[in-house]
């Protein structure tokens, strides 16, 4: 099955439709105003109006009010709702629209706390104390393995064009979730990392037999 990317962090047009263009499909808009990659709704209004059809558009919370976040979930068009703080499963159960759950894999025990939400699928990153996601780093991929088989996953945490394909043979997961990964700096993505984390993931599919 094809793996589906999503590329998070966006804060251009150009670095959107670079994106899209490279074959993404989802890209992602951090409404976190602590974040270095966070984007102004307006701004992210203006951008999403101008993309093409058929490309998932996903908002990333972290612990924001519930009225705000269906306000900018409205406002924004967003297809998909990404809570990367610490919302509860009652949190997550508010929202009539598909909601992806984000958890920081510190140790084995994340994956009991996983089981507790009732949700569309998971979003695997890297544990930090330096912040919530968009570190660049990775952790231990045995963890998302055995996460697969409770929902899909979206692996995370210091995905480069350069590890993408072993992390897609070793964890098989639904979907990855870059960020920093293609970047020249925080926000601003490089259209040649992206062109090449597109095209290791395409590999690494062609390479996993459908027998598997």
């Amino acid at each position: 099955m094809k793996t589906r990317v999503k590329v998070c962090g966006i804060t251009s047009l150009d670095d959107a439709l670079c994106a899209v263009e490279a074959g993404a499909d989802a890209l992602g808009f951090i409404f976190y105003p602590k974040s270095p990659r966070y984007l102004d709704p307006d701004v992210a209004r203006e951008i999403i109006r101008l993309l093409p059809p058929l490309v998932t558009v996903v908002g990333v919370f972290v612990d924001e009010q519930i009225k705000i976040v269906r306000e900018i979930e409205t406002y924004c068009y967003l297809g998909l709702l990404q809570f990367h703080g610490s919302e509860t499963p009652e949190y997550c159960d508010w929202f009539t629209s598909r909601v992806v759950k984000a958890f920081r894999m510190r140790d084995v025990s994340v994956l009991d706390e996983m089981k507790r939400y009732d949700v569309s699928g998971y979003l695997l990153d890297s544990y930090s104390e330096k912040g919530y996601g968009g570190t660049g780093e990775a952790f231990d991929w045995s963890l998302a393995r055995s996460a697969v088989a409770l929902k899909p996953v979206l692996l995370a945490g210091g995905l480069t064009p350069e590890n993408v394909g072993r992390a897609i043979a070793e964890v098989r997961p639904y979907g990855v979730d870059v960020s920093s990964g293609v970047e020249r700096a925080p926000g601003s993505k490089d259209p040649r990392k992206l062109r090449r984390f597109l095209q290791a993931v395409r590999r690494a599919d062609a390479m996993i037999s459908p027998k598997e």
